[in-house]
């Protein structure tokens, strides 16, 4: 098959286009930066340069594509973070209809169930509802849960404070989710045949915030890492003060009480996969250990 893979060289993006590759699919990766096409075409796909906001640059890429992997790049300058995502949901559908594509697999996200009250979700709520209304294509929304890798970026706050916190408690439920896993699920449903418009989630784990923190805090020899649950005037001020822009900041702290009040979780319980994805938390913790020593 020949598939369109948007989204780069990213944490989902590359491990996908790598699988289709091994898998012997005609690969195409749309990336903004043209400094990747060499690392495109290194992986054995064709690097397509060009802007997601251009509906004339994706329906040349799309046409003739017989399956297409659709995300929603995040962007932290964003005035208006939930247009940007409507935004780019609208020219997708433009050009998927002009290029004629007839199944997509969409990246969505855990709570995309939800009009308002969960930050940047609620753009992917969007995204959802404007690729629905596209007659004759299959689509597949593949929501995720939190990403194991955002981790990451609370590294600092743990070598500066040794703590771990956000603005939900130390029992707080976390569903989870490892970038390989959405990658193989993606794989998995741009071969599959299906028609319509249906969800699938993802996950790898659950934990609460305590049992992630203790995980984490043993891999990296702090294994009294506490969780501490920071209000919503503190995450803001925090995230301000880390040099993240206001919309972001906004839309990370609406998240957050969207996890304190679990309704985030709702649908998904409702709907739990049979399976899960193989990453567990303690594997992740080993993942999260080296970066932290890197």
């Amino acid at each position: 098959m020949k598939v369109i893979v948007t989204g780069s060289l990213g944490n989902i993006s590359k491990p996908l286009a790598k699988q289709l590759i091994a898998a012997g699919h005609q690969v195409t990766i749309i990336s903004s930066d043209k400094n990747k096409t060499a690392d495109i075409e290194a992986l054995g796909a064709k690097a397509a340069i060009g802007s997601l906001a251009d509906t004339g640059f994706l329906t040349a890429t799309f046409t003739g594509a017989d399956a297409l992997y659709a995300m929603v790049p995040p962007n932290f300058g964003a005035g208006n973070l939930r247009q940007y995502m409507g935004d780019t949901g609208k020219s997708y559908a433009e050009a998927i209809q002009k290029a004629g594509v007839k199944k997509v697999v969409a990246l969505s996200s855990i709570g995309a169930h939800l009009n308002d009250g969960t930050g940047p979700i609620k753009g992917i709520h969007d995204v959802e509802g404007i690729l629905s209304g596209i007659d004759n294509v299959a689509i597949r929304f593949i929501r995720a849960p939190f990403f194991y890798v955002n981790l990451f970026n609370d590294i600092p706050l743990i070598k500066h404070q040794g703590i771990l916190g956000a603005n939900y408690p130390a029992d707080a439920r976390l569903v989870m989710v490892h970038p390989t896993d959405i990658a193989a699920a993606i794989a998995e449903e741009i071969e599959a045949d299906f028609t319509g418009k249906s969800v699938r989630y993802i996950v790898s784990d659950q934990t609460t915030t305590t049992q992630l923190a203790t995980a984490l805090g043993t891999a990296i020899g702090k294994p009294e890492l506490p969780w501490i649950e920071f209000t919503d005037e503190q995450t803001l001020n925090g995230m301000l003060q880390a040099g993240l822009p206001p919309e972001m900041t906004k839309n990370f702290v609406e998240m957050g009480t969207a996890i304190r009040s679990g309704v985030i979780w709702e649908d998904y319980d409702l709907h739990r996969p049979a399976t899960s994805g193989k990453v567990k938390l303690h594997d992740f913790a080993k993942e999260f250990a080296e970066k932290y020593n890197a």
